[in-house]
């Protein structure tokens, strides 16, 4: 009996490994550049029997563990099998909680078995992404196997910066649910955690409201798809546009939480208002003859700020964002805000004089804080754009510094928090290379990946101010992205170099990137990405998949 149990084993082993083995990746190549890396000669077997043992109750570490199989289902025809423990299983990913920052993370992959260890489920989830780009890029592709090597390695790591973000502009053109959905997969696979949705401008409103039906009815579409610069360009058949229902935005923020991402909406004011007002025309001063733009470029047409019917729309509308949106900020714009009509308006030079303001800027400022009090009543915080330290802003305010890094460093040194995307670095709706000819249509510029890697968030300020710079983020905006394979090409692989950026601010290295990366980009091609090849070697593996 005992030699037929004994054969049984080796017989249920050589089952579980039968089918091709892949190897183990040849260098151990992470994006971004993890904290401390040793590498070892060995390999531990992965096969469709391994255990994945969680010694830790907390039920948010299934959705790392869900995602990990889901890398695993098409290689092995299943999931690999989950237990819970109060001990660890040897040859098992043994994944525990404690002792660590929430985001930090340690990850040793041994020949006898893998141990991850979480400050919180965040961390643990950062240790499947690592994970994710240590399994061969066969596994990616779905490649049917028996073993899968992981190499051997210990890897100890955290971010330095705790905002790590990119924003999608869906206003200048509208993408789905879906694309939104792979726009969040892809900030995850960069381990950034704040996914910064710019729902509302003038040539589109994008979130339902329930108590203003217009905004979707009427501005979410315009007469043509393709933004143009003259207003008499041709007009599409049929209005051009969208928006998400609420229930498709719980869906998206619960999909994006799943993957330790943040979603900060921005409803923009007091200008890129043109959308709400032709939905709307009561809010604006004229009252009157209003559309939704089909031409880029900023617009005169804003909200009122002399009407007390403007707030109370704001403060409508943002009564349900707050409800969809659990993030502790909400972004409310207040950037490219023109003046003329204000100046020209009875209600708002009355207001001025009502509350002893000294000009326009501060009747911007007057109208931003308005609106920030009415949040802080809800227990969120407002982000906007560094136009809001032109009239003075609240201590509490966070300023998201987009005109170089001048505003940033200026609403630093005042104490206020700092989130830093300057177009200088972190546009990444600009040209990917000086050569143009043969690349996507762009909105300008000129912005290498080498750029983006130089940013320093920090540059200007002493120790004590550094404090105050929350981290930082890329931006998509798409007057010219009308596919998202374009949007694609143009987040990669610039986004992998912001990412090291917010991760590996003390650990940088570009040399390092390129080799690094150049790995990752296989990974790119195996699911399918857009990205463009300016940085890679002419004999890099990664295949071609901007045609």
């Amino acid at each position: 009996m005992k030699k037929l149990l004994f054969f049984c084993g080796v017989a249920a082993v050589l089952c579980s490994s039968c089918g091709k083995r892949i190897a183990r990746v040849e260098s151990v190549d992470i994006v971004p550049q993890p904290v401390s890396v040793v590498a070892s000669d060995g390999a531990f077997d992965l096969t469709k029997n391994t255990k994945i043992c969680l010694l830790s109750d907390d039920s948010t570490l299934n959705y790392s563990v869900r995602l990990f199989n889901g890398l695993l289902d098409k290689s092995f025809g299943k999931p690999l099998p989950v237990i819970k423990s109060t001990q660890p299983e040897a040859g098992a990913i043994n994944v525990r909680l404690g002792g660590l920052q929430p985001e930090e993370y340690t990850l040793n992959i041994r020949p006898d078995g893998v141990d991850i260890t979480g400050g919180s489920p965040a961390g643990v989830f950062y240790a499947f992404q690592t994970l994710r780009q240590l399994l061969p890029v066969a596994v990616a592709r779905g490649e049917k196997a028996g073993v899968i090597e992981l190499p051997v390695a210990e890897i100890a790591d955290k971010p330095h910066f705790a905002h790590r973000g990119g924003m999608l502009d869906v206003c200048r053109h509208f993408f789905t649910a879906d694309d939104v959905k792979t726009f969040i997969d892809i900030l995850a696979m960069h381990k950034l955690n704040r996914f910064h949705w710019h729902l509302t401008d003038d040539q589109g409103w994008r979130i339902e409201i329930k108590q203003y039906p217009k905004l979707t009815e009427v501005g979410a579409f315009r007469d043509r798809c393709n933004l143009q610069a003259e207003a008499d360009a041709p007009k599409d058949s049929v209005p051009y546009g969208g928006f998400y229902t609420q229930d498709e935005i719980r869906d998206i923020v619960q999909y994006a939480a799943k993957r330790f991402i943040t979603v900060i909406p921005e409803i923009e004011m007091p200008g890129h208002a043109s959308a709400a007002l032709a939905s709307y025309p009561y809010l604006g001063c004229k009252g009157e003859g209003y559309v939704v733009p089909s031409t880029w470029g900023v617009k005169a047409d804003v909200y009122c700020a002399g009407n007390d019917s403007t707030f109370r729309f704001i403060e409508g509308v943002l009564s349900e964002v707050v409800e969809l949106f659990p993030s502790e900020y909400i972004h409310i714009g207040g950037d490219e805000c023109p003046k003329i009509n204000w100046q020209q308006c009875p209600a708002c030079q009355q207001r001025i004089k009502t509350e002893k303001l000294k000009n326009e800027n501060e009747l911007q400022s007057y109208f931003m804080q308005r609106a920030e009090k009415f949040l802080a009543g809800k227990g969120r915080k407002i982000v906007g754009w560094d136009e809001i330290l032109e009239g003075g802003i609240s201590e509490t305010a966070t300023v998201m510094s987009w005109r170089g890094s001048a505003g940033g460093i200026e609403a630093a040194k005042k104490g206020n928090h700092v989130i830093m995307a300057p177009n200088s670095h972190c546009y990444l709706d600009y040209y990917q290379t000086d050569k143009t000819e043969t690349e996507p249509k762009s909105i300008g510029g000129h912005l290498p990946i080498e750029k983006v890697y130089s940013l320093d968030p920090y540059e200007g300020l002493n120790a004590d101010e550094q404090q105050y710079i929350l981290g930082v983020q890329g931006n998509l905006w798409t007057e010219f992205i009308s596919e998202f394979d374009h949007a694609e090409y143009m987040l990669l692989p610039r986004l992998a170099a912001l990412a090291e950026v917010g991760w590996s601010y003390d650990n940088k290295d570009f040399d390092s990137f390129k080799k690094r990366e150049t790995s990752l980009a296989r990974l790119y091609d195996a699911y399918g990405y857009k990205y463009a090849k300016h940085m890679f070697p002419a004999d890099s593996t990664a295949t071609d998949t901007t045609k």
